[in-house]
């Protein structure tokens, strides 16, 4: 198996329900906070201008390191970061001939891990890191424990000017949802 194949989704991966964890969110306005990138900038998603997406996930594994807590294929939405991640970078091009100006992934690992992360699969965009959870705890986002970290469940922001224009959330299947934003991209393209 590749590196690009590693991590494929069991077929009874446990879906998670929507509790309302980021029902608070369309309308608010993103905080102007310094997110490190795996480029070695600093991204304020504040001051972005266009509509941008943000895809935040738990965790991503290495082919090369046992890193994943136990119990993961049992807490509903925690796998499938990388299925996902590669959702979007193959949707990429797609995405940004569909009214997307900026396709950012998001967790709260060390920039130096996502780095990696983004090396292996050849990403063409950056992975934010929000490692001190200033912008997870501004914005409320919703969180879950596991292996005695807290860690950010999946959703994705899309973001107009700074302002959080819609969210997904919960995300099921996980390696789909570049498709399905593709598809709520193309539907508000003109707007």
């Amino acid at each position: 198996m590749s590196n690009d194949e590693a991590f494929p989704l069991p077929d009874d991966l446990p879906e998670p329900e929507d509790d309302g964890g980021a029902d608070h969110l369309p309308g608010e306005s993103v905080p102007s906070i310094s997110l490190s990138a795996t480029d070695g900038s600093s991204v304020d998603l504040s001051s972005l201008s266009g509509r941008t997406v943000v895809y935040c996930y738990p965790k991503t594994g290495r082919p090369d390191r046992d890193v994943i807590p136990d119990g993961w294929e049992e807490i509903p939405g925690a796998r499938g970061c990388t299925p996902e991640t590669r959702g979007f970078r193959d949707q990429y091009d797609s995405l940004l001939n569909s009214g997307i100006d900026e396709v950012y992934g998001l967790s709260v690992q060390s920039t130096a891990y996502q780095r990696e992360f983004r090396d292996r699969l050849e990403l063409p965009f950056e992975i934010l890191s929000d490692s001190s959870m200033a912008l997870t705890n501004r914005l409320e986002l919703p969180t879950f424990e596991a292996g005695g970290e807290r860690l950010l469940k999946r959703l994705t922001l899309v973001l107009l000017d700074g302002r959080i224009e819609h969210v997904f959330y919960p995300i099921f299947p996980p390696d789909e949802h570049a498709d399905e934003l593709l598809a709520w991209a193309r539907a508000h393209a003109d707007e």
